[in-house]
């Protein structure tokens, strides 16, 4: 018989870690608490392939499934000594999900399980205690409804309000025991208004209710959002978790709390976290109520008057350190972890790795290597490639003129300017259409997550360091700053005052994630810094992989700015950016118009000086490091003028009339420009424009040469189609450094390659390799053409396509391994096979994506090449696909 459920509890467990796929990381790591000895209130898991089958079989589970409950909960009641649906001692259940990956805040949780008019009265009379009772069932009532029975929150927080109202009460702490009486006969009545029958009294309808609520929010849309953004697939499914409920909020003697092994913004070697006294876990990570820090050195550094649990509860403070200690231990890696108190007794109610900025993640990754509690391989493993950005950003100039205008938490660290928003609709609407935003709310949830992502940083006026918004900012990179608590934020009239002043919808502001503070106005940023532990990991990374790391760059800024993070030459150099200065354009459209050889060959006379300068300032950056020059690549027709004036300017300088001039671009328009006269193909027809560009590369290698540096010119022919086309432009090439190196006295060493970008170069990739010395993959082009989709159109459907699941990943994105990578893998085989030594590279945007890295090692690219600031996440991703770590996309 199928084993759908797995128990866990009393020092024994079902199952642990080993079985995360399975059990989902909450239920995996439940079960792995529990058999080495941590307090783990008991309970069970209903496996990921219940909801698989859930959603296979039209919502419905497997028929053994309910017996396999019953027998679960009877294990329960028997180690907590007390009965489901008991008229003594109630046996009350809370209901989670767990997903093998975590997505905190993005599916559903149900306390308090098991509460109906009748076992409110047994716990009321149990723990001699009415007012935590029916606050418990209150609870209870308005997190089903919301969950199972869609009855938005808000109407119960309307009640609770006019209660408080009524008694003139300001927290909710101050509700006697009969009040909430009376509120609970009020939600009960709401819930037949919105429901259109009673609140379920049955604890087994009410347990079914929620089970099926959890894998129902699986597919709830917040839940798909987040799993878009991090690249999760939708099949995985969902765990669920059934534990005995223990109560925080039985009284002063009762606190729950979040805490983490170490900082996950910092990554700081202390202690961190957040409690509540006579709580319950949600309104920690709610935001309602101001948490407390964990110790007395948080407490300084928060200089806040709240007491520490150190200091209220110091016989349980210390228990949590040594939990602390133990489970960072066991699992190696940080830890975060939930925790209740009930009348003095310590339990854990999960641990999961810690989420954790870029800075963090580096800090403990390199950290734990030093502290020899992981191995160096395992350091590199344990930082996101992707995540890596975080550290390239800059950050607020110290010496820049700033307007404080108030200070909250830093959640995330970073910082950014955007113009103030106050939903996330609003957020995703203004960056459409080409805003940069910052998203203020009072507090963030779980459906704010698609203008979360959209923005360019985050503020909120209330919640903790572990609230909503600091986590999902932190997962995602994003700055934000939380607990603002000065700010007056008005949704309706989109304003926030604060100060004195008050910011309207659209004005900006600046925030500083690292130090928690908001300010008026755009503020200027410095770049970063890296060194001291991204140094470490770069070395150890550095020492593993075996791909070299390239960069695209065009100009002496992104060359030099490239070299400072590490690349390794330059993969792809675009000549064609270099004609677009005020100064060349006018040469390049005299060229253009240029209706014979010689006068085309008069206006390259005035481009080859500036394209020489361009080479050698490069190459004396590069000094060493081999520089891949590719050759004109877009059609003429994208460097001629549009506008009347400067038609008329390119007539006067090419001696022809305006009527020539736009003759002459009308003849080059095509309709279809990417597969029209470009790359090859204009030097197949204008050999003067490679034999120029050419004289250009060489003469500014041998100048630079002369001065004692090392230069490596690679000569890269695009959009070769037919063996032909390559070795008519190589003679060409070949004969312009002949007669320059005889000019100049001197030789230098260099290749002539080609790039494979269409199709039918690849199948031909072993007659190319005749004459090419190397091969560098143009994926962005190869993409267009392998799928037969232009990028700049594919947008208006692409999105649909993900939406629907006829693609998992944007292959503009993440490289198409199934279809263009055989592309790519033909052509390596086979042009290998011809010439054993031939140089493979990419130069697409992929070189810089994490997957497609793996995707390059796997084929055995020599190296990958990519934008200047993605070369650390190339090298890190680089060094992690030689060791074999399995990409998230591919996961």
């Amino acid at each position: 018989m199928p084993k759908w459920v797995y128990s866990f509890g009393d020092g024994t467990a079902d199952g642990g870690a080993e079985l995360r796929n399975l059990l989902g990381g909450k239920g995996a790591n439940l079960g792995e608490m529990c058999k080495i000895g941590t307090p783990v209130p008991p309970g069970f898991t209903v496996t990921t392939e219940v909801c698989t089958y859930y959603y296979e079989n039209g919502e419905t589970y497997p028929s053994e499934l309910k017996d396999q409950v019953r027998e679960a909960v009877t294990k329960l009641e028997e180690i907590m000594e007390c009965k489901f649906n008991s008229t003594d001692m109630p046996l009350l259940l809370s209901v989670r999900s767990g997903a093998r990956a975590s997505m905190p805040g993005m599916m559903d949780t149900v306390l308090n399980l098991g509460l109906n008019d009748e076992t409110v009265v047994a716990l009321a009379k149990a723990t001699g205690d009415e007012r935590f009772a029916y606050d418990s069932y209150r609870r209870f009532i308005q997190m089903y409804s919301n969950v199972v029975l869609d009855i938005g929150h808000h109407n119960f927080e309307a009640i609770l309000e006019a209660h408080k109202a009524k008694h003139g009460y300001k927290l909710d702490t101050e509700l006697t025991g009969e009040d909430l009486k009376a509120m609970v006969k009020d939600y009960e009545a709401k819930v037949v208004e919105k429901a259109g029958k009673p609140f379920p009294q049955d604890p087994w309808e009410q347990l079914w209710g929620s089970i099926g609520a959890v894998f129902g929010s699986w597919m709830n849309p917040r839940a798909i959002t987040y799993r878009k953004l991090h690249q999760l697939p939708d099949h995985w499914g969902t765990a669920v978790n059934v534990q005995a409920m223990v109560f925080g909020n039985m009284g002063d003697d009762c606190a729950t709390g979040v805490c983490f092994t170490r900082n996950p913004a910092t990554g700081e070697n202390a202690y961190y976290g957040e409690y509540l006294i006579n709580a319950q876990g949600e309104d920690v990570v709610a935001g309602i109520r101001t948490p407390q820090p964990l110790s007395l050195a948080e407490k300084a550094i928060a200089q806040t008057d709240l007491p520490s649990l150190e200091e209220v509860m110091p016989s349980q403070y210390k228990e949590l350190c040594d939990v602390r200690e133990h489970l960072e231990q066991h699992y190696k890696d940080m830890q975060d972890m939930e925790f209740t108190i009930q009348q003095g007794k310590l339990w854990m109610l999960q641990t999961r790795t810690g989420k954790r900025t870029a800075a963090a993640a580096l800090r403990i990754a390199v950290e734990m290597k030093e502290e020899g509690l992981i191995e160096e391989a395992e350091a590199v493993r344990r930082v996101d490639p992707g995540a890596l950005d975080q550290l390239l950003h800059p950050t607020l100039d110290p010496k820049a003129e700033k307007e404080l205008l108030t200070k909250g938490l830093a959640a995330s660290p970073g910082a950014a300017s955007g113009k103030a928003v106050f939903s996330a609709a609003d957020a995703e609407a203004w960056v459409e259409r080409g805003e940069k935003v910052m998203l203020c709310r009072i507090e963030t949830s779980p459906d704010d997550i698609g203008g979360m992502h959209v923005a360019e940083g985050i503020l909120t006026s209330r919640g903790g360091m572990t609230s909503h918004a600091a986590v999902v900012a932190r997962g995602m990179g994003t700055p934000c700053v939380s607990g603002a608590g000065d700010l007056d934020i008005d949704y309706a009239a989109k304003t926030m005052k604060v100060a004195g002043k008050t910011i309207k919808e659209g004005d900006v502001v600046t925030i500083d994630g690292s130090s928690g503070e908001l300010f008026l106005g755009a503020v200027e940023t410095i770049q970063p810094e890296l060194t001291g532990d991204f140094g470490k990991l770069m070395e150890w990374v550095d020492g593993i992989r075996t791909m070299k790391v390239r960069t695209n760059a065009e100009t002496p800024l992104d060359a030099s700015t490239a070299r400072k993070f590490g690349c390794e030459g330059i993969g792809l150099c675009r000549t064609e950016h270099m004609f677009f200065d005020p100064k060349r354009i006018i040469h390049m459209r005299e060229m253009i118009v240029a209706e014979e050889e010689g006068s085309r060959r008069k206006a390259l006379d005035k481009l080859l000086p500036y394209q020489r300068e361009d080479f050698a300032e490069i190459f004396r950056i590069m000094d060493g490091l081999p520089v891949t020059v590719r050759l004109l690549d877009p059609p003429l027709h994208e460097f001629l003028p549009t506008k009347e004036e400067e038609m008329q300017e390119v007539a006067e300088a090419a001696g022809i009339d305006v009527a020539t001039v736009k003759s002459r671009s009308a003849q080059l328009h095509e309709s279809n420009p990417m597969l029209g006269h470009r790359g090859c193909r204009l030097g197949v027809a204008y050999p003067e424009i490679t034999e120029m560009q050419a004289r250009a590369i060489f003469e500014a290698a041998c100048d630079v040469a002369k001065e004692g540096k090392t230069v490596i010119p690679e000569v890269m022919i695009p959009l070769v189609g037919v063996t032909a086309e390559f070795d008519m432009l190589k003679d060409v090439i070949v004969q312009a450094a002949k007669d320059v190196f005889a000019e100049k006295g001197i030789e230098v060493e260099y290749l002539v390659g080609t790039m494979i970008e269409v199709p039918r170069a690849a199948l031909l990739a072993d007659k190319i390799a005749k004459g090419a010395e190397f091969f560098s993959f143009g994926t962005n082009d190869l993409t267009q053409m392998g799928f037969g989709l232009s990028r700049d159109d594919a947008g208006n459907f692409l999105k649909v396509y993900l939406d629907k699941g006829v693609i998992e990943v944007d292959p503009f994105v993440s490289l198409d391994a199934e279809g263009v990578g055989q592309l790519v893998q033909i052509a390596a085989e086979r042009g290998r096979r011809q010439r054993n030594n031939l140089k493979l590279g990419i130069c697409g945007e992929h070189g810089g994506d994490p997957a497609s890295i793996h995707f390059c090692q796997s084929v055995g690219l020599d190296y990958v090449s990519c934008s200047p600031y993605r070369v650390p996440v190339a090298r890190l991703a680089a060094a992690q696909a030689a060791l074999g770590v399995a990409a998230e996309t591919n996961a």
